[in-house]
C-alpha cells in the first residue's frame, strides 16, 4: 500500500485550526492528540474541538486518545465522525470490547503502545483492530527526539502482518521528520504521524508530499 501521512495538529496553531487543516491539503489523515493531563503530563483538546474540526475539513480525522478512561470517552469520538480512534493498551479495560464498540459506532479502531510496553503482550487483542500505533517517543509532548530502538517493534509487527498473523495498518508517531521517516519506512510502517516536520515548514502541503515520497522510496519491498 502507498504510505499515508497524518500531520499532527499538536504542532499547529490552536487559534487557527481550520486554517491549519486547510494548509495540509493532500494529507491522508489529520492526527488529533487528545491528552487529559492524567495518562500523560499534558492537556490538549477534547471532543468539542474535534466536532468543530470535522465541520472544517474533509481530511479524515485520526484521533489518538492519550487518556486514562478511554472506555468512557472513546465511543463519542467515533460517533462524532472520527475516521480512526486509537486507544492506549495501557489504559483500556477491555481492548476486545473496545474494538467492537468503535466499529459499531462507525470508526476504525486503533491500539497504541508506549515505548516501554511489549508488543507480544497485545497480539491477541490486536487481531480485533485496524491500526497499530507504535509510539516512537514517550507520549505527552510534540517535538521530542525519535527513538530508533522502537523500530524493532515495527519490524516485528510488519513480519506478523506479512505472514498473515495480524491484519493491521502499522502507524508510527513521534519525532517523524525527513531524517527519520526513512528508518520507519524501512522497518515496515504504513502510516506516519508528523507534527513539527509539517507545521514548521514554509509550505506544509509540500512537506506532506515530500514525506510521503520519502517513505515510498524506502518502504518494504523497495530495492
Amino acid at each position: 500500500m502507498a504510505p499515508l501521512i497524518a500531520p499532527s495538529i499538536l504542532s499547529a496553531d490552536f487559534a487557527r485550526l481550520a486554517d491549519e487543516a486547510a494548509a495540509v491539503r493532500g494529507a491522508d489523515w489529520l492526527h488529533v492528540d487528545v491528552m487529559d493531563n492524567h495518562f500523560v503530563p499534558n492537556l490538549t483538546l477534547g471532543l468539542p474541538v474535534v466536532k468543530s474540526l470535522l465541520k472544517a475539513t474533509d481530511i479524515p480525522l485520526d484521533c489518538h486518545l492519550m487518556i486514562t478512561d478511554p472506555d468512557r470517552w472513546a465511543i463519542g469520538y467515533a460517533e462524532a465522525g472520527a475516521y480512526n480512534v486509537t486507544v492506549h493498551a495501557e489504559a483500556v479495560a477491555d481492548p476486545v470490547a473496545m474494538a467492537a464498540n468503535l466499529h459499531a459506532a462507525g470508526a476504525k479502531a486503533g491500539l497504541s503502545i508506549k515505548p516501554g510496553t511489549a508488543l507480544d503482550d497485545w497480539l491477541d487483542a490486536l487481531r480485533h483492530y485496524d491500526t497499530f500505533l507504535v509510539m516512537t517517543v514517550e507520549p505527552g509532548f510534540g517535538g521530542q527526539a525519535f527513538m530508533p530502538e522502537m523500530m524493532e517493534k515495527v519490524r516485528r509487527a510488519r513480519n506478523l502482518v506479512d505472514t498473515g498473523h495480524l491484519r493491521v495498518m502499522i502507524q508510527v508517531d513521534g519525532g517523524i521528520s525527513a531524517d527519520t521517516i526513512e528508518q520507519a519506512a524501512e522497518a515496515g510502517a504504513d502510516c506516519f504521524v508528523a507534527g513539527s516536520a509539517v507545521y514548521s515548514a514554509k509550505d506544509p502541503a509540500a512537506a506532506v508530499a515530500d514525506l510521503r515520497a520519502s517513505a515510498a522510496r524506502h518502504g518494504p519491498g523497495v530495492a
